[in-house]
């Protein structure tokens, strides 16, 4: 049982860990996801979950670094039984989170791994018990972890340093895009091979006869077997991983092709009223100077506004060029930044640049 305890006291620590970095990595991404949940609470419980919504950025910073700090303090036994109540309270609140989830089908991916590893609902409730019994484990077994590896001053130093360490991780991550990208749109991938399915979709059937079932791997041509169900054999590999992206204009022609050929500046904007204003004067003349490149390098704007809101928007800032329309799920999924830069040549994404990370046009013909 000792061994037993330490080891579920180690696996703890590390999970919480890990858990909190891959989060810090995109807090953006896991403030969407916690918007997802505020809007489902708020349909389901009531409206004052709405009151969280603007506040989202600042709690995935907060509950991300929280799971961080944590995990340390439970590897350094600091404070350990304080620090266990705590840990209890985060998986009932996110045992509560994947449950509800699950059994009423509201949010399909808890964003508990961030997009680095994507669970479904069910399997995420199954992660949260598992951990809780890791919990009681440690907790109902602290006679077998009664060394404590930094007490008093040097403690208190090493959950302050793991605390800056981990806001910083985040902080940096909000002003500039994350570290890791683990989306379909990430630098090196073809967006246009994605939205193809990589192998063709095999399929089995159910067939039944004389109150007998038998599964064939073609459709039988016998005519006796009367058709029961059919089964995808390889659902992930025929289904393709981008889905929704569709860039079209104001009159809903489909521009989608055009975008994916030759080599695009795309500017994407995903929300007109939420977009930092400032960098504008930069952008713009970042757009001027690209037309001129020896790379022909097309600019073009993309926004999920409507076309009313944009071209107010537009005359505001000074911002000219062509510009089109796209879901905005799929804006917040090409890049963490509003507005933020996309590079393609023929549809591979080259680089993408952050507003507070302009690059020049050398930089862009670089990149190609």
């Amino acid at each position: 049982m000792k061994q037993f305890t330490r080891i579920c006291w180690l696996l703890l620590g590390v999970v919480f860990i890990f858990s909190g970095l891959v989060k810090l990595n995109d807090p953006i991404g896991t403030a969407l996801k916690l918007e997802e949940y505020f809007e489902v609470f708020s349909r389901d419980f009531g409206s004052f979950f709405r009151f969280f919504v603007p506040y989202s950025r600042f709690i995935s910073l907060f509950l991300s670094s929280l799971e961080v700090v944590l995990g340390v303090a439970v590897l350094l036994r600091w404070m350990l039984r304080q620090t266990l109540w705590v840990l209890l309270g985060l998986l009932v609140f996110f045992g509560f989170l994947t449950f509800y989830s699950a059994a009423f089908n509201k949010v399909t991916d808890c964003g508990c791994f961030g997009d680095f590893i994507k669970l479904t609902p069910w399997t995420s409730f199954a992660k949260d018990m598992v951990l809780l019994g890791l919990w009681a484990v440690v907790f109902f077994n602290q006679r077998y972890l009664r060394r404590v590896f930094a007490r008093g001053t040097v403690g208190v130093m090493y959950i302050t340093f793991a605390s800056a360490v981990a806001i910083g991780i985040g902080v940096r991550a909000l002003g500039h895009l994350p570290y890791f990208d683990f989306l379909p749109y990430k630098v090196g991938n073809d967006i246009g091979q994605l939205m193809k399915p990589r192998e063709q979709a095999r399929y089995q059937y159910v067939m039944e006869r004389n109150g007998e079932s038998k599964t064939f791997a073609d459709y039988p041509t016998d005519s006796t077997w009367k058709y029961k169900s059919m089964e995808v054999l390889n659902p992930e590999a025929s289904r393709p991983v981008i889905t929704d992206f569709s860039i079209f204009d104001a009159e809903g022609q489909d521009h989608t092709p055009g975008v994916l050929t030759g080599n695009k500046l795309l500017l994407i904007i995903q929300n007109v009223n939420e977009a930092d204003r400032d960098r504008f004067k930069e952008i713009s003349s970042l757009l001027e100077n690209t037309a001129k490149s020896r790379k022909q390098i097309q600019s073009l704007i993309i926004t999920s506004s409507s076309p009313q809101e944009f071209d107010a928007f537009r005359h505001d800032v000074n911002l000219a060029g062509p510009y089109y329309f796209a879901d905005a799920t799929v804006l917040k999924s090409m890049i963490r930044s509003n507005p933020g830069l996309m590079l393609l040549q023929n549809g591979v994404v080259k680089s993408k640049y952050h507003y507070h990370d302009l690059p020049t046009t050398a930089k862009l013909e670089e990149e190609l």
